[in-house]
């Protein structure tokens, strides 16, 4: 579990850095995800940001492990749902790295929902660990590059094999 663990603190301090280094492009599509606009959507970028950094940070402390698991699954719950309320709509969600205006698709929908279950899953399973930090290290960053990979592949406008 602690590798699980790390990958999504991985996930959740590269969308907290990624924030924090697009605040004009990502304030946009927190205000366009959560129906509001201006400064109110610069706020909640900003508190999802550092709700994110605060989850990733105790997912890394083994006494904060639970209470960094639900809340990062509270997080990655609440994106699914404001995905869910746009789905069909054209836009820059924020979820990737570079600005990817698209419908909203059920596999789009599906990313944070998957996340938040196994964010749910490092809370209610025992915590294991391969008795070596850097293979657990390893695994979380191999894990990490494949998620990534496969944010580019879901990217892919039109492939024969996508039917959305």
């Amino acid at each position: 579990m602690r590798a699980l663990a790390l990958f999504l603190a991985l996930v959740l301090a590269l969308s907290a850095l990624h924030k924090a280094q697009r605040p004009d492009r990502l304030a946009v599509a927190t205000g366009r995800l959560a129906g509001v606009s201006g400064p109110l959507a610069m706020v909640l970028m900003v508190m999802a940001g550092a709700i994110e950094a605060i989850a990733a940070l105790c997912l890394v402390l083994p006494g904060a492990l639970d209470a960094g698991a639900l809340l990062a699954a509270l997080v990655w719950t609440g994106y699914g749902l404001a995905l869910w309320r746009r789905r069909g709509e054209v836009l820059d969600c924020g979820c990737d790295l570079v600005a990817r205006p698209r419908p909203v698709d059920p596999a789009q929908i599906a990313r944070p929902l998957a996340l938040a279950t196994l964010a749910q899953a490092v809370a209610i399973l025992p915590p294991t660990s391969s008795g070596w930090l850097a293979l657990d290290l390893f695994a979380a960053l191999g894990a990490l590059a494949l998620y990534l990979a496969c944010l580019e592949i879901l990217a892919i406008p039109r492939p024969r094999w996508r039917t959305s």
